[in-house]
């Protein structure tokens, strides 16, 4: 899938401030403008009514309904009924009053909240034209709860086709929120849906329909949900499945697939998603377009698809399974490539080495160093022009004042505040709140991890590994990757090009000098390797401590629910004795991802169990992972 995790991104230059023309001119006058977005060409435009109605008179949802009603028991007519209701709970009214109501309300939101919000208008004029074209499904990233108004808006202000957005049932539950989404293109989804066959075929159904009509573009994120840690997740297919379909049975000619890159100076949540990670309560809540037909050339067997009436329903097949992972992978490296990195998001990268501070000139010197590295990478980098590197991180201290601050010329991390009145606190209680600030910062390190990872584990296998063959080195990276896939996003039966990519960013950065045979560490680069390798002691030192409390503890088969109060209540009491150093050993997402790595390198087995999932833990096959990567962990620094 060369061609699809090659694509060229937007240089930064090409990015316009939309919010510039907002201080100017009337928000009432924006929104009640004309609004005309040039529509599909392919058919005809359909009310959402109507939508419905096809979705309900489709021949697949038919077959599907009487298929139940066989399968249940019960009359033809109530399973109808039963659909007829989940579509309505489910649908979208796509109103553009609403639109211009929405319009009018965020130019007031983002003028206070944002200080620019900047856009690519090539790959909007790119946009535009594929709208007209062929069925268009946006993937932007999931960083924050701003990110589909920020889409949405975007969208309007350059008078494009308004998409509708697959939307959490739970959003349903704000009482006037929800029905303004609804009526701006919010659709509804269910979670865990696989198991209802009714519920899935009317979501599929309703979602081919509006791929095959061209009735919008459909916007969902590839991640699934919102990333609390800020870093890239490997995509969920199944909704993917769902609009390459069409596709597949030859109803379109084509689809356009538009990864989209939101990236965020400081994302207002970051309180919250530091606290959901330490396992407090949550509250209720581009790039140009990629051509399928074109990626798929060579890689799918369109036959099959064609020996099966189109209201049957079938699975896909293993080609095709492949092809999707494959694809949904690479939207998400697509998605990073085009992200637009802050200098704070270098700040934190730094400062996270340095749990006991800088001085501020350390961290300038530092930060301008890693400036220079990152541009070599070739990273979208929002540095200030015309303003010095001192002005640059200082006003970035202060815009991060929550987390940051700089007392008598050294720049550390704050300590989070208790309520007003509090006289003293636990042990347990002041590593949790130093969590909180870590995890925070965390967060921000976590924007940029991408463009870290592939050089990194490449410096860490070089450090590892007894001699200097590339093939040795490469075996060791391939470890690595393998153990670290739930981490990082890497696209599959990619490993050689990773491992490719990540030596050839060495050698830009003068760390390595490499040979078709051997790679070897030049001198004056070994600072570089080493801080490249400390970015990854983290996660190194967590899977460790995990793996050392499922080997010595008692209990070998466990629920779910149980693991993370364990886990973390292990690693508590490590840091209060001292013998565990990193906070993000507390994050219930690392912890998680811990868990499914063993799960795939079939170290632990789930099991379903009436409605919870239980793992089996086989404690030889853990220590035999923990060994090889104990054996790494020492040479991290």
């Amino acid at each position: 899938m060369e061609t699809l995790c090659t694509e060229k991104t937007p240089e930064p230059g090409a990015f316009l401030d939309i919010l510039e023309e907002r201080r100017r001119t009337s928000d009432l006058s924006h929104a009640l403008r004309t609004f005309s977005p040039q529509p599909y060409k392919g058919h005809p435009p359909i009310t959402a009514s109507a939508l419905n109605q096809a979705v309900l008179d489709s021949q697949h949802l038919h077959y599907i309904v009487e298929e139940i009603a066989t399968e249940s028991g019960e009359p033809v007519e109530v399973i109808r009924e039963k659909a007829s209701g989940i579509l309505n709970e489910m649908s979208h009214n796509l109103q553009l009053s609403s639109i211009r109501l929405l319009g009018y309300t965020l130019s007031k939101v983002f003028k206070r909240a944002f200080h620019t919000v900047l856009v690519n208008e090539d790959g909007l004029n790119q946009l535009r034209q594929a709208i007209q074209e062929h069925p268009v499904i946006l993937l932007p990233n999931h960083r924050s709860y701003m990110d589909f108004l920020v889409l949405s808006y975007i969208m309007f202000t350059y008078d494009l086709s308004m998409p509708v957005i697959a939307a959490g049932i739970a959003l349903m539950d704000m009482m006037f929120f929800a029905p303004l989404l609804r009526r701006s293109g919010a659709f509804f989804i269910r979670r865990a849906i696989r198991a209802d066959k009714l519920y899935w075929a009317v979501l599929s159904e309703y979602v081919r329909t509006i791929v095959r009509t061209g009735y919008a573009p459909v916007e969902f994120y590839i991640e699934g949900y919102r990333s609390r840690t800020l870093k890239s997740l490997n995509p969920k297919l199944g909704m993917i499945h769902m609009v390459l379909e069409p596709f597949f049975n030859g109803e379109v000619d084509d689809i356009s697939l538009v990864p989209i890159s939101i990236s965020y100076d400081r994302v207002i949540e970051e309180s919250l998603l530091a606290h959901e990670l330490l396992g407090f309560p949550k509250p209720k809540e581009s790039t140009m377009p990629i051509s399928v037909r074109e990626l798929a050339k060579g890689r799918i067997n369109f036959s099959q698809h064609n020996q099966v009436p189109r209201e049957m329903p079938q699975n896909p097949s293993e080609e095709t399974q492949e092809f999707v992972s494959v694809m949904g992978h690479g939207v998400v490296r697509l998605q990073e490539r085009g992200m637009v990195i802050s200098p704070w998001s270098l700040m934190a990268t730094i400062l996270l080495q340095s749990p006991e501070g800088l001085g501020l000139d350390t961290l300038t010197q530092r930060t301008t160093w890693l400036r220079d590295i990152v541009l070599k990478f070739g990273t979208h980098l929002d540095w200030p022009a015309q303003v010095s590197d001192e002005e640059v991180i200082s006003s970035n201290i202060s815009r991060h004042r929550s987390m940051v601050c700089c007392e008598g010329g050294r720049v550390l991390l704050i300590e989070e505040q208790g309520p007003d009145g509090e006289e003293s606190i636990t042990p347990e209680t002041a590593v949790f709140r130093r969590a909180s600030i870590v995890l925070m910062c965390v967060s921000y390190r976590n924007q940029a991890l991408h463009i870290f990872v592939r050089p990194a584990l490449v410096a860490l296998a070089i450090a590892t590994t007894s001699s200097t063959k590339k093939e040795d080195v490469f075996t060791h990276f391939k470890f690595l990757q393998e153990l670290f896939s739930n981490e990082f996003v890497f696209v599959p039966g990619m490993v050689t090009e990773d491992f490719k990519e990540g030596c050839s960013l060495l050698v830009k950065c003068g760390v390595l000098q490499a040979s078709d045979q051997e790679l070897v560490v030049i001198e004056h680069g070994t600072d570089t390797a080493s801080f490249l390798r400390a970015i990854l002691q983290p996660f190194l030192e967590t899977y460790q401590v995990v793996f050392r409390h499922m080997t010595e503890d008692g209990v070998v088969v466990f629920a779910e629910k149980q693991y993370i109060p364990a886990v973390r209540s292990y690693c508590l009491k490590l840091i209060l004795a001292g013998e565990l150093q990193t906070y993000e050993a507390l994050s219930s997402d690392m912890q998680k991802n811990v868990l499914y790595t063993l799960v795939r390198m079939t170290a632990v087995t789930k099991t379903k169990v009436g409605d919870q999932n239980e793992f089996r833990v086989d404690k030889a096959a853990i220590q035999r992972i923990a060994d090889i990567l104990g054996s790494i962990g020492s040479h991290v620094v």
